[in-house]
């Protein structure tokens, strides 16, 4: 599926179409990429869309012989992270199956590991999984791009059992909270190893049922998306950009009966763009209004908004703009926003009582939330073509 390039307009086109790039799928359905490009360093990646794991992922190697390692991507954070073999979630259960079932790292079988600050990796997450360990160098290819000395973090003590390729700004690595210290991370090591012209990279999601999309690093895939490119600008915090932090500037609901212009007392809402996360998160206010439109109910049992399966079949959708009223817009589907809770469709859980009663139960895309910051995940950037540009700060 093509995106609505009026969501592309969430990113500068700033030269990308010249630069050199490199092109990671994200696996799956996707067609042959056309790319607007003058050199032959752009990088592109399949990433697949893991429904069980809820985000995308793509294979790399790590290391000297190279260990085969599945990485979900993160435009949310800035570091690319690995489990340790040993770490007690990657243990085999009974059966022998690995409680990493992605990959693990193996530190003592890499010819070229090196550690560079022990003890000194650890993020926390909104949702309170977490990561700590240490902070080493190696090895790091992914589709033929080959990165020496990468600084990485091994997570010693994780309830995550899977590991992250962190492609935000560098400000936002975890060693800046715990060293003051900011080292080249991959869209900065990519530029200075010459595979790309500009620090910059495209996302293409794809849509829900598609099993893959891309992400295409130095240049733009003018084949992903319908419309023209616009731009709009990061914000700052606290005087640096540590995020992909957007206006939202308004939101309208359309149905068959008609359009309804949603309102919130937090307008404008400062919204990151992450595709580490897989729903999506606007304030109480809007979130319940949103929920209201919809049939959403909240699930105390379930701890997130749920509506029937079926809803999903529904034409609606809601709009998204930014930058206020000359600003891009963004038009998210109903198919975008109804998720399964369960991949065995044999044993989908069901409302007991209600107006729902009897029906199958799919959380909902968009969930409430009370933080300063507001998340939009993948239920909105699958409806976008984003270019990231982290050197001019556009998107």
């Amino acid at each position: 599926m093509k995106s609505s390039l009026v969501g592309a307009s969430l990113v500068s086109t700033l030269g990308l179409v010249q630069a050199q790039t490199i092109q990671w799928n994200i696996e799956g359905r996707h067609p042959q990429p056309h790319l607007a490009r003058r050199a032959k360093t752009t990088y592109e990646e399949v990433i697949s869309n893991d429904r069980s794991e809820g985000g995308y992922f793509t294979e790399v190697t790590i290391g000297n012989p190279p260990q085969n390692i599945t990485l979900q991507l993160d435009t949310g954070s800035s570091d690319v992270w690995v489990p340790w073999n040993c770490a007690d979630i990657c243990e085999d259960d009974k059966n022998g199956k690995s409680g990493c079932p992605l990959g693990s790292f193996d530190p003592d079988k890499s010819k070229t590991f090196k550690h560079v600050a022990p003890g000194m990796f650890g993020i926390t997450f909104v949702d309170d999984s977490y990561v700590k360990g240490d902070y080493f160098e190696d090895h790091f290819e992914l589709d033929g791009a080959v990165i020496n000395n990468l600084t990485m973090g091994l997570a010693i003590k994780t309830n995550i059992s899977y590991g992250l390729i962190g492609v935000g700004y560098a400000k936002n690595e975890a060693s800046g909270s715990t060293t003051d210290v900011i080292y080249p991370n991959l869209p900065v090591a990519m530029y200075q190893a010459g595979y790309i012209n500009t620090i910059a990279y495209s996302v293409w999601l794809n849509d829900l049922d598609a099993k893959a999309g891309s992400i295409l690093f130095g240049g733009v895939d003018t084949a992903k998306y319908v419309g023209d490119m616009h731009r709009i600008d990061i914000q700052k915090l606290d005087g640096h950009y540590y995020h992909f932090v957007v206006a939202l500037t308004s939101l309208v609901a359309t149905s068959s009966s008609g359009s309804d212009v949603l309102t919130s007392d937090s307008f404008p809402i400062q919204a990151v763009l992450d595709s580490g996360t897989t729903l999506s998160y606007l304030p109480q206010d809007l979130a319940h209004e949103i929920w209201e439109e919809v049939g959403a109910v909240w699930s105390p049992y379930y701890g997130v908004a749920v509506l029937p399966c079926a809803y999903g079949r529904n034409q609606g959708n809601f709009t998204f703009g930014f930058a206020g009223p000359d600003g891009p817009s963004i038009s998210v589907g109903m198919d975008e926003l109804v998720l399964s809770m369960t991949s065995d469709a044999a044993n989908m859980p069901v409302f007991e009582s209600g107006a729902y009663k009897g029906e199958n139960i799919c959380t909902f895309g968009i969930q409430n939330d009370t933080n300063d910051l507001y998340l939009l995940g993948n239920t909105f950037l699958r409806s976008a073509y984003v270019v990231y540009d982290l050197q001019t700060s556009p998107i």
